[in-house]
């Protein structure tokens, strides 16, 4: 059975959407398709979910067709056992692949990624790099954790240790975490950290919020690491297409540090940097930033066969 917004108690006001579901595998993929016009799609990261990017759509689906998948585990998808599913960043990359073909986006795509949206957008985008047209970066990466970076140890105690596993299985630390400081300039009502949480509302459905953080490659061996340091090699092939930054300065895993590296890769990107803005940038800086990625998208219009 496949699930609905208002189900886990989330109003129509707050995500006005009719979402669709696609089989991918032997699982149900929430996604939203809204609008008419160019694809835009928008990868979101954990622990949050399509509704990450509600504002935006509204904003630009007058104009665009708008694609915001929920990951497998996450939003509205089906949230499968760990012999079901394959929990893996390279299944990610694949479930995205197979959505967008299905929908026959053709090779006009912007695409928007945040947080793991980035590892996973990226991916598919430097195996598709004739498809992908624009860029909208968001407080994330598609690199390596920079050598100038400490590895936190909020993520270090949820990806490698038993009670770290416990906290975001048992009392959805994570999610319930990461809606209370990812906004820094103010912080979320109640209502929205209640929609941040609501699909993480038992420990079968937390699995993919602990999967993913287990999964992070930080060192040689680590499952992925090899794939992440392919990735990274082939992101400066983008840096001659539009590419628009949004960033929170005090995203406290995703900080100047990265921001620094995507601009080592991408010097010709548009940056917007908000200083006293979290993780959740387009919560955070949602009035100044909805507005300045309409205009970069205007501004920089697709243009057929452009490469």
């Amino acid at each position: 059975m496949t699930l609905s917004a208002s189900a886990i108690g989330i109003s129509a006001a707050l995500y006005p959407f009719q979402g669709k579901f696609a089989s991918v595998g032997a699982h149900q993929m929430h996604y939203l398709d809204e609008g008419q016009g160019d694809p835009i799609v928008m990868v979101h990261g954990n622990p949050s979910w399509s509704f990450y990017y509600r504002d935006l759509v509204l904003r630009l689906r007058d104009r665009y067709r708008c694609i915001v998948p929920d990951h497998i585990g996450c939003g509205l998808s089906d949230k499968p056992g760990d012999d079901k599913y394959d929990y893996t960043f390279t299944q990610r990359v694949a479930d995205l692949d197979t959505l967008l073909n299905q929908l026959n986006l053709g090779d006009n795509i912007t695409l928007v990624v945040h947080d793991w949206g980035g590892m996973i957008g990226m991916n598919w985008a430097v195996q598709n790099p004739h498809r992908v047209k624009r860029l909208v970066i968001l407080n994330t990466a598609a690199f390596h954790l920079p050598a100038t970076k400490s590895f936190p140890w909020q993520l270090w105690l949820a990806r490698d240790t038993a009670l770290g596993a416990m906290l975001v299985s048992r009392f959805n630390a994570f999610s319930r975490g990461a809606a209370w400081v990812g906004c820094t300039r103010e912080r979320m009502s109640p209502e929205l950290q209640s929609a941040y949480t609501a699909p993480y509302n038992s420990v079968e459905n937390r699995i993919a919020t602990l999967r993913f953080v287990q999964d992070i490659p930080l060192r040689p061996g680590d499952r992925n690491y090899d794939v992440i340091t392919d990735v990274e090699s082939k992101l400066s092939r983008f840096r001659n297409i539009p590419t628009f930054i949004g960033w929170g300065m005090k995203d406290f895993v995703f900080d100047k540090h990265f921001l620094h590296r995507w601009l080592e890769l991408l010097p010709e990107a548009e940056v917007h940097r908000y200083d006293k803005c979290g993780h959740y940038i387009l919560e955070d800086a949602k009035v100044e930033l909805l507005p300045l990625i309409d205009d970069f998208l205007k501004r920089h219009p697709v243009v057929i066969g452009n490469t």
